[in-house]
């Protein structure tokens, strides 16, 4: 870089460039004064670099020196020459050299940091965000923004060497009553109409598709106003994209192009296409849940016909009444946990519906606990056969509807995997669930909703009974899961009216009220819609499993809290009665009360 202030970074200086004059400039990182002579570290993006002020040489320089705080901008200019050898600092790319100034130049005076710039600091992430100009200069959260901006380069160059074009999508849309709510923007223009931010840009992409762009991808920004969890922002990144005169196995494969990319350029490690796929049955089935961990055993076992011939009536009536018997085998914890320790996971398993976790220890002599006496000796033997226990294993068991059943040890069995130090880190384990059910019912609402949108076609041969057997029907979906969480997920659309018609229909959306919201894409579906599918990656969510951060507010530059606000800027914020005008809106007066 050659510019006023810099010929080189503060990380680009080696011992090959020992004699030349050079100018650098960055942050104050820190300074030391040994003996007269005071050491400043100058920090860019680039890395440090040791500027020597020599009170003999340049006293004009040594004096500015004097007075610098941390974090003050500064250039210098001077000679670059090699470190005594005993003075060496290899842990850094600059550590065989160092610049003896000759001249300097405060840019610009720092106050005190409300913080130490580096990566051991203890702080609350509330004075982080807050302050996030200077949060972001710690090595840590440079090295997570330049993985991030290297992981979308690989993207985008894979993608565009695989065809595809990117194309930016409107922010400002319509809003459509599936999914979360929208964040809504009131209209100057059109009084007491509103445009919606962007949920995903679904209906636009396959649009792009009957427009016979063929294959299409975006960094695309999302909005979603939802009640916030703990790694969930209201804002947020994906990689979309679609493709037309595609089935399931053509997006698959093109994501998997992508995906082994960017672990190949950012680990270096290779990712063996085509993916094991399960389906969503299958995953249900073995693991409990449809974002399974693979990366270590312990599956699900059916022990339901066992459990009913038993005289125990927790499982023969649960069984009895339409419910399961599901059981896990834990390696080895039967003669690590204490009987305290056992009973403990019962509450946990509560958190998901649960009504109680029964056991039995797998021992020399066979299959013993509280549970024991309510089987024969034969039927501990198939038990203990059927869930594939080994001596010294735990078996758990829950006994109630299927899906509390899969939820609750699901979750046993992540935090048992966590717990006993059975899941490898360092291993990188992608799969397939495909297959999802078309519809999840609601009891509350007595209906029908898209698990995953209205455009989702079902699978051809259960077409036949989407309306007399609808929650039977599967879906032409699939999500790609890493090491258990749901990097994200996509499917071939319905490019036919007469079918999305149906679907709507099934979903309680009446022809008046589908021709009111998505009356567009209806009718671009009358002009030609080529057959067509896509996907959408969660871009936060895959950078943090790339670089391991604990969340995803460490990839992203500015992120909100919890509670959906920036610490840094205030938002949200009130506006001024004179704004709320131009847009035709009053506030109710218990709203600014709340306010003030």
């Amino acid at each position: 870089m050659q510019t006023t202030y810099r010929t080189h970074t503060s990380g680009q200086l080696t011992a090959a460039d020992a004699g030349a004059a050079v100018r650098l400039a960055g942050w104050v990182d820190s300074a030391r004064d040994h003996g007269g002579v005071i050491f400043i570290d100058l920090r860019d993006r680039y890395g440090r670099t040791q500027c020597v002020f020599n009170p003999a040489s340049s006293p004009d320089a040594h004096a500015l020196a004097e007075g610098l705080g941390s974090q003050d901008v500064l250039a210098v200019a001077g000679t670059v020459r090699p470190r005594p050898e005993e003075a060496v600092n290899p842990r850094i790319a600059t550590g065989a050299i160092e610049v003896h100034v000759d001249s300097a130049e405060v840019l610009a005076e720092s106050d005190t940091p409300p913080f130490e710039i580096s990566d051991d600091v203890e702080v609350g992430e509330d004075v982080r965000l807050r302050h996030r100009y200077v949060d972001l200069r710690r090595p840590a959260m440079q090295r997570n923004l330049l993985a991030r901006a290297r992981i979308v380069r690989t993207m985008r160059r894979t993608l565009e060497e695989d065809g595809f074009v990117e194309v930016e999508t409107p922010l400002l849309t319509k809003s459509t009553p599936e999914g979360a709510r929208d964040f809504l923007v009131p209209s100057r223009a059109s009084p007491g109409r509103f445009y919606a931010l962007p949920q995903s840009p679904q209906l636009f992409k396959q649009i792009l598709m009957i427009a016979g762009y063929d294959r299409y991808y975006q960094i695309a920004r999302c909005l979603r106003d939802e009640d916030l969890r703990a790694d969930r922002q209201p804002e947020f990144t994906q990689l979309d994209l679609e493709m037309a005169f595609v089935a399931e196995d053509d997006v698959m494969a093109a994501t998997e192009r992508v995906v082994a990319a960017v672990i190949r350029d950012l680990l270096g490690a290779e990712v063996e296409v085509p993916l094991p796929r399960l389906s969503y049955a299958e995953a249900m089935r073995d693991y409990g849940t449809d974002k399974p961990d693979r990366r270590f055993e312990m599956r699900l076992k059916d022990v339901s016909d066992l459990a009913r011939a038993s005289e125990f009536r927790v499982f023969s009536g649960a069984v009895e009444s339409g419910g399961e018997v599901r059981g896990l085998a834990v390696p080895g914890a039967g003669a690590q946990f204490t009987r305290k320790e056992i009973d403990d996971l019962a509450p946990f398993a509560a958190d998901f519906g649960a009504k109680g976790v029964a056991w039995l220890k797998c021992g020399a002599e066979g299959l013993t606990g509280p549970i024991a006496k309510f089987f024969s000796g034969e039927q501990l033997a198939q038990l203990r056969e059927k869930m594939g226990a080994d001596e010294g294993d735990l078996l758990l068991f829950v006994a109630d509807a299927p899906a509390v059943v899969a939820a609750s040890l699901g979750a046993l069995r992540l935090h048992l995997g966590r717990r006993l130090g059975l899941i490898p880190e360092d291993e990188i384990d992608l799969c397939w669930i495909t297959e999802f059910p078309l519809l999840e019912w609601d009891p509350e609402t007595q209906r029908h909703y898209s698990m995953h949108h209205p455009f989702t076609s079902p699978l051809p041969e259960d077409l036949d009974r989407l309306e007399s057997d609808p929650g039977s029907v599967r879906a032409r979906a699939y999500d790609l899961v890493l090491n258990g969480v749901e990097l994200g997920g996509g499917s071939i659309r319905i490019h036919r009216p007469p079918a999305q018609e149906r679907v709507f229909r099934l979903l309680g959306i009446g022809e008046a009220e589908a021709r009111q919201t998505f009356g567009f894409l209806l009718d671009a579906l009358r002009f030609g819609a080529p057959p067509h599918g896509g996907i959408a990656l969660g871009l936060d969510r895959f950078v943090r499993l790339m670089i391991g951060a604990g969340s995803i507010r460490e990839t992203i530059a500015f992120p909100k809290t919890q509670r959906a606000q920036c610490l840094m800027t205030g938002a949200p914020g009130p506006v001024d009665e004179r704004q709320l005008a131009d847009l035709h809106l009053r506030l109710r007066p218990e709203a600014t009360q709340e306010e003030a």
